[in-house]
């Protein structure tokens, strides 16, 4: 029995599950057609069209907030795709729809534009055989190429879904984007719309059904500040910042559910010979769980109110430190039961592509839907990607064919094929 074959037998669990909760077609019926063998086959003969989208949209800049130039090229793709109602939306959101013939579902297929690099990072792709080189070439210059894959395999093969896809190229998926695309979405562009949500980020075979919880803070110091010797002895920020990155950095957290932490970036003072005026620090604080989240939070406002206290205890005279701590952003935990109709059609791909199914927990564009009772999910985009959000990000094309055929299996597991 082929894997396709297989697929035929195990998608069966997936569409049972949809069907009696979104009335679609029989069971069976769905993948019994020649249409999606030949859109498979499609995606992987036209696997290297797909590998050159990837390096296109990787060689267009686009730092978080500063998305609009890849944005303007994926309306442009949208529409060469024949999608309807092709538009940027008030956020910076490209949207494309593909109608269903109704009574189905409206699933959105999304993949996020901006990355993690600053304007002026030198984003060329470089190639030496199956390796692609360049920053944010996984993440998620991938999973942008996949979700145009999916639309130009539908388009060629002709399959007319019965429910609707909605193609999003979405904004604020990095640090402090703070998912903003998604839940503009979800919110205000698509409000009680989407019944079903894929995103589609990074690289590998995985599937995460379940969002991390994320909490980030920017802590402030400020102070008088004067001469390093003529006016020693008073509270310092720089030093304040220091002992609470001393008293973080022996936080205890548990391993499961996992949790983490970490300061990520620090700036303060004018000169070496300045008792600094202002001193700051980001933090990211993540976990599976809402209650052990909730305690890290707790733990690290204290040892900033504590290295403040001590700081302000050490300095001579009357002028004395305050602070400042501001949330600068917060992704809800959540989870995507294992049994529910979008995870076991993904593990029905899985099982007809000889996957064996990751579930996993992130910090994704999921984390949005999940948090609001939609069925989400968020898969990678096939290949083997290493050090993401570094500037030696890279991708290994090798069978990355796969990763685009699972995604197209995965979305008809939804919308279903006529």
């Amino acid at each position: 029995m082929n894997r396709l074959n297989s697929y035929l037998t195990a998608a069966t669990i997936a569409v049972a599950c949809f069907a009696s909760a979104a009335g679609a077609q029989t069971t069976g019926d769905l993948f019994s057609t020649p249409k999606v063998r030949r859109a498979l086959d499609y995606l992987k003969a036209t696997e290297p069209d797909t590998i050159k989208d990837q390096i296109k949209a990787c060689e267009i800049p686009a730092p978080t907030f500063q998305e609009q130039k890849r944005a303007e090229y994926f309306k442009q793709r949208f529409t060469e795709l024949g999608l309807k109602n092709v538009r940027i939306d008030g956020i910076g959101n490209v949207i494309g729809e593909r109608p269903g013939a109704g009574a189905g579902p409206t699933l959105v297929l999304a993949a996020h534009l901006d990355t993690v690099f600053p304007e002026g990072t030198d984003v060329k792709v470089k190639r030496n055989g199956s390796i692609l080189a360049g920053p944010g070439i996984g993440d998620d210059c991938r999973g942008l190429a996949v979700i145009l894959a999916v639309a130009r395999a539908l388009n060629e093969v002709k399959i007319e879904t019965q429910g609707t896809i909605l193609f999003v190229a979405n904004v604020g998926e990095e640090g402090l984007g703070d998912l903003r695309g998604a839940r503009h979405l979800f919110n205000d562009e698509l409000k009680g719309r989407i019944t079903h949500f894929i995103s589609v980020d990074g690289t590998g075979l995985g599937v995460t059904n379940a969002g991390v919880g994320v909490v980030r803070y920017r802590v402030t110091f400020r102070g008088p500040g004067g001469h390093s010797f003529g006016a020693f002895g008073l509270p310092s920020p720089i030093h304040a910042m220091g002992r609470a990155i001393e008293k973080i950095s022996r936080f205890h957290v548990p391993a499961q559910p996992r949790t983490t932490f970490n300061v990520g970036r620090v700036e303060g003072g004018t000169s070496v010979n300045s008792i600094a005026h202002t001193a700051w620090l980001e933090m990211d604080m993540r976990s599976e769980s809402v209650t052990e989240l909730a305690k890290l939070e707790a733990e690290f406002k204290r040892a900033v109110q504590e290295a403040l206290d001590e700081e302000n205890a050490r300095g001579a005279g009357s002028k004395k430190l305050t602070v400042e701590m501001k949330m600068v952003s917060q992704r809800p935990a959540g989870v995507t039961p294992a049994d529910s109709p979008i995870v076991k059609a993904a593990l029905a791909a899985d099982a007809a592509l000889g996957i064996t199914t990751r579930l996993s927990a992130g910090s994704t564009d999921s984390n949005i839907p999940i948090s609001l009772g939609v069925p989400a999910i968020t898969i990678s985009g096939g290949g083997a990607g290493r050090n993401a959000h570094s500037l030696d990000e890279s991708f290994d094309t090798t069978d990355s064919h796969v990763g685009t055929q699972r995604a197209l299996l995965i979305v008809l597991g939804i919308v279903g094929a006529r």
